[in-house]
């Protein structure tokens, strides 16, 4: 199964998927080619080489130069394109969605394949899916979409990698089953963060009461799908608060000066 064409092909489209993930959020941050690069690298390479490691085996990424051309692809793909892009943030959970998808169900299948308990293999596979995003977000000082309290991300990964360790028990994974998983899979994120679909808090009733606020004022990438569009939302180009006139906030204006 590791030498096949088609886990060779489906793990490539999922680290170029991560990379326009990682990419598009280096241009959205302001960040240049070479940041975006490194962004693109970490999340379409770092799931897998993570899981290579606590598999014992040398890394795909390392063994095998080709997973280094699709972040350097997905680079060039947003720099040449970057200004026809209007919505990056949909784009962002887009293909971060698609990566999760593929990488789910491959990471699980490659672990299955070295042997891994079933336990493990779901470990691996969710491991897979959410670390190359997850060291991504943390390099780009972005709250990561694991943590981010307005979407399933997890979720989906472990329920992708769950049917796919199905799959491989009763022999009937293969490309069809692999297109499907993937597709239910990133069907489920999206769906998940367009309706903000969510887990319950821990001990919620301990968290602090400005807690739906104070969420609203993080603008993560992976927050609210309904406030993506508009970084600037509520703000004027001159930086003054909505409903500003420019008139000073004394309405009495200035007191004559009262002098006997």
């Amino acid at each position: 199964m590791e030498s096949s064409p088609l886990v060779l092909w489906f793990d490539l489209m999922g680290v170029f998927f991560f990379a326009l993930s990682g990419n598009l959020l280096a241009a959205r941050k302001d960040i240049d080619i070479t940041g975006g690069l490194v962004l693109g690298l970490l999340a379409g390479l770092g799931g897998g080489i993570i899981r290579d490691v606590l598999l014992g085996v040398t890394p795909l990424a390392l063994s095998q130069p080709v997973y280094l051309v699709p972040p350097v692809v997905a680079a060039i793909v947003v720099y040449l394109l970057g200004s026809l892009i209007h919505r990056v943030r949909t784009l962002i959970v887009t293909f971060d969605a698609a990566g999760l998808g593929l990488f789910c169900t491959f990471g699980t299948a490659r672990a299955l394949d070295h042997g891994m308990p079933i336990a493990s293999a779901l470990l691996l596979g969710v491991v897979t899916a959410v670390g190359g995003g997850l060291l991504r977000d943390v390099v780009a000082n972005e709250i990561p979409a694991v943590f981010s309290g307005s979407n399933l991300y997890v979720i989906p990964a472990a329920t992708g990698a769950a049917l796919t360790a199905v799959a491989v028990g009763t022999d009937t994974w293969g490309p069809v089953a692999a297109t499907v998983l993937s597709a239910l899979v990133f069907a489920f994120r999206m769906v998940a963060w367009r309706r903000e679909w969510r887990v319950p808090a821990p001990v919620r009733s301990w968290t602090v009461r400005d807690l739906d606020v104070r969420r609203r004022r993080e603008r993560s990438v992976f927050g609210r799908p309904g406030r993506e569009e508009d970084d600037a939302e509520g703000d004027n180009d001159d930086g003054r608060d909505p409903g500003d006139d420019g008139a000073p906030h004394d309405s009495r204006g200035p007191r004559p000066d009262r002098r006997r």
